[in-house]
């Protein structure tokens, strides 16, 4: 048995594996059972004692959920270039079913302002994509780095031309525009009042979104309350 496959057995706890299939009904993937910092200590571990790793993360048929989590977290923590690293995220973007996969697997790679710009053109490719998962990680990706003043308006424009009925799509966009909301309050408002083409769920979970998070007013609330669609 591979070593790194064995050390995930090892680590498998089968009531925590019950706890999380009820998350992540959406994986095809067997589950083991192990929580995520668990997995970044052995991913972080794993690049320190330099184990076969690469060839582990270009396993193109991982068995495990946690498996395809931990491929994930070592590219991301991995010193490789920027360019290097896109080849694996590309390879590794296929392999996602689940959309703890996506978010964690987003939050790890940790782009750095250089690497911006070219991470930005790589993700456009996955928009248009008829998969659901490839579009929640270049929507992940747009969440995690780019509502910035730069990206901002052109973010808005992707997210609105978005069409996927998945669920996961949907949520993605309704959470990264609930966000643009919160950061950019005149902004989203604007387009919310005007045109757009978001459909009536996604439209209605923005705003719930901006209504839960702490940081809008409750006077920007009840407006938004208002807005809703019935």
């Amino acid at each position: 048995m591979d070593i790194i496959i064995k050390k995930l057995i090892d680590l498998s706890d089968d009531e925590y594996k019950k706890f999380n299939s009820k998350l992540c009904p959406d994986t095809k993937k067997e589950m083991l059972g192990i929580r995520i910092p668990v997995l970044r200590k052995l991913a972080k571990e794993i690049l320190k004692e330099n184990m076969d790793w690469q060839k582990f993360v270009k396993n193109e048929n991982p068995k495990y959920f946690e498996e395809v989590i931990l491929q994930g977290l070592i590219i991301g923590y991995s010193k490789l270039e920027i360019d290097e690293k896109l080849k694996l995220i590309k390879d590794f973007v296929s392999k996602i079913d689940s959309w703890a996969i996506s978010d964690t697997f987003v939050q790890t790679l940790k782009i750095e302002e250089k690497d911006l710009e070219k991470y930005w053109k790589f993700i456009l490719n996955f928009v248009k994509s008829d998969k659901e998962f490839e579009i929640r990680f270049a929507v992940i990706s747009m969440l995690d780095y780019f509502l910035i003043p730069k990206y901002i308006d052109e973010v808005i424009k992707i997210l609105d031309n978005i069409s996927h009925d998945g669920y996961y799509v949907k949520m993605g966009v309704a959470w990264t525009l609930a966000e643009i909301g919160i950061k950019y309050n005149d902004k989203l408002m604007n387009y919310l009042k005007n045109e757009n083409n978001l459909d009536k769920f996604t439209y209605n979970k923005t705003l719930q979104k901006m209504i839960e998070s702490y940081r809008i007013t409750n006077e920007e609330k009840n407006i938004l309350k208002s807005m809703k669609k019935k």
